[in-house]
């Protein structure tokens, strides 16, 4: 997905973003994930399948969104077939064009950071740019649902890998290299 473009429209407005930084989340059995059906030690109960994330055991394109702190929203993508629960995390993305800029609030700006870059530089602040919520929670990516991705412009000149963030419980699954952040 680095390098695609993620479209939204909301109350005719266009957001859009060339998405730069995600965190793959890969089966059953990935420590980290809210699917997984092995979960540590006292975090068992809201794990696996359950209503939160039924969305992850269905078909790919689906969105899945869920809160993190109780306030930030974060933007989640089905990529396997039903039944195997694994999505990508949109970390990041890069306003594009940069003129879409001027169709968020400007006094939202002066709150989230002072470069257009900052604003949509993690899960939170992407959802909160593109007017992303619960909302959307289990919609298919479509034009008719109000968000969607295009194809690459141009591939990344060079994409790197890191360990995602704020997974240290996750076991032999905390170092795993699944954070891709696309470079220039």
């Amino acid at each position: 997905m680095l390098g695609c473009i993620l479209i939204r429209k909301y109350h005719g407005q266009i957001y859009a973003g060339v998405i730069t930084e995600t965190e793959a989340y890969c089966g059953p059995h990935d420590l980290a994930s809210h699917a997984c059906l092995d979960g540590p030690r006292g975090r068992r109960a809201s794990r696996g399948r359950t209503p939160r994330t039924a969305t992850m055991f269905g078909p790919p394109g689906h969105i899945y969104i869920y809160l993190i702190y109780g306030m930030y929203h974060c933007l989640n993508i089905v990529t396997e077939k039903n039944n195997y629960p694994a999505a990508v995390l949109i970390r990041a993305a890069q306003v594009w064009p940069p003129i879409a800029i001027k169709n968020f609030a400007l006094k939202k700006l002066r709150f989230l950071a002072p470069l257009p870059n900052k604003l949509t530089n993690g899960p939170g602040k992407l959802c909160n740019f593109f007017h992303i919520d619960r909302s959307l929670n289990t919609a298919a990516l479509s034009v008719k649902n109000g968000l969607w991705i295009l194809p690459r412009v141009k591939p990344p000149r060079r994409i790197t890998t890191a360990p995602r963030v704020g997974v240290d419980y996750a076991g032999k699954y905390r170092d795993k290299p699944w954070r891709y952040i696309a470079v220039g």
